[in-house]
């Protein structure tokens, strides 16, 4: 089917989705703020965040901290908490009606339910998962980069002939920005024309599924097992461990697939992007899969027998040894260490 010609020249700026929890900016809205902000300055064109939700214009202040020119606020009794048909809705009138050049989207639950069926109403393609952002210097066009054929090789595309330019990046790809509370910006306050009668689900009760040992996101510490623990009883060493380190837990595709630990653990392409400040890969072997989703952490202590697996070759420290030996005496190191501070 033929498609009219748009006019490009008409589509400017950097949207960045920043979802708004409950206690306040979701992180990874705030870190697209923080890569956002370069995508714009190397296009020469403003950087605007867009809120949705009820009661939330305080969060500016937040989305101008981190970099952004412009806010799109949307407030509605009917968009206090997420649904399909009313953010869809919302966010499509908004491009239609202000024509944004670049829009990222946080890949998280709610992002990818809401970035393809924007991209569908409108007309134009997505790129989704995005790991790296750039400019292509040929067409000046964003570069979104994305593992293809399970993590093999990376794939960079370019979207050519439609607008806006949309990609999905998961959550700790970058690195959130560094607040700057003296910046200020147009807050842009558009009227919802979403009828609650149009909203096609209801949401009941909210059930927290989630303890703060598998927030893996936003946690500064994570320590992770994976097959070379045995078996899921010896689960329990990385679950100490990450309690006296106040860290999360984390497990490996391997570990997740024989069954030792729940999906909501699974660290790597397939699973969560984390980007800790310290990560314990314990019992895992560095598979290019998990090595993608830990890329971002600022230390990787690796624990392994085998002085050859390639989780040594992207470690900060490695330890030789049997996991199984080696954990319960971190633990009983970092318990000493925590009791003297205490």
């Amino acid at each position: 089917m033929m498609t009219a010609a748009i006019d490009k020249n008409q589509y400017q700026d950097v949207w960045v989705y920043v979802e708004a929890g409950a206690e306040g900016p979701n992180n990874v809205g705030l870190e697209l703020l923080s890569e956002g902000r370069k995508l714009a300055n190397a296009m020469g064109q403003k950087l605007a965040g867009v809120l949705i939700g009820q009661n939330i214009s305080h969060l500016s202040k937040e989305v101008f901290a981190a970099g952004a020119d412009q806010v799109y606020l949307v407030e509605a009794p009917e968009l206090a908490h997420y649904s399909t048909d009313g953010y869809t809705a919302v966010f499509t009138d908004l491009i239609r009606r202000y024509t944004p050049a670049v829009i990222l989207i946080g890949a998280t639950h709610d992002g990818r339910d809401l970035a393809p069926r924007i991209a569908c109403r409108v007309g134009t393609g997505l790129t989704a998962d995005c790991t790296g952002l750039g400019i292509d210097e040929q067409t000046g066009l964003v570069a979104w980069t994305r593992p293809a054929f399970g993590g093999n090789l990376m794939a960079t595309i370019v979207c050519r002939d439609h607008r806006p330019q949309m990609g999905t990046v998961r959550p700790s790809v970058f690195k959130r920005p560094v607040p700057d509370y003296s910046r200020t910006g147009e807050i842009i306050r558009v009227d919802s024309t979403v009828k609650a009668g149009e909203i096609r689900t209801r949401l009941i009760d909210v059930i927290k599924v989630c303890t703060a040992t598998c927030n893996l996101e936003e946690a500064d510490i994570i320590v992770s097992g994976g097959r070379g623990l045995c078996k899921p009883e010896n689960f329990a060493l990385i679950e100490e461990l990450a309690d006296v380190l106040g860290g999360a837990v984390g497990a490996s595709r391997a570990a997740v697939d024989a069954g030792w630990k729940p999906a909501m653990h699974q660290i790597g392409q397939t699973g969560k992007t984390v980007g800790p400040k310290i990560y314990f890969a314990c019992g895992i072997s560095g598979a290019i899969q998990h090595l993608a989703g830990i890329a971002s952490s600022d230390i990787i202590i690796a624990i392994n027998k085998d002085a050859d697996a390639p989780i040594f070759k992207r470690a900060d420290y490695g330890i030789v040894g049997d996991v199984l030996e080696i954990l319960p005496l971190l633990t009983a190191e970092f318990r000493k260490i925590r009791s003297k501070v205490c």
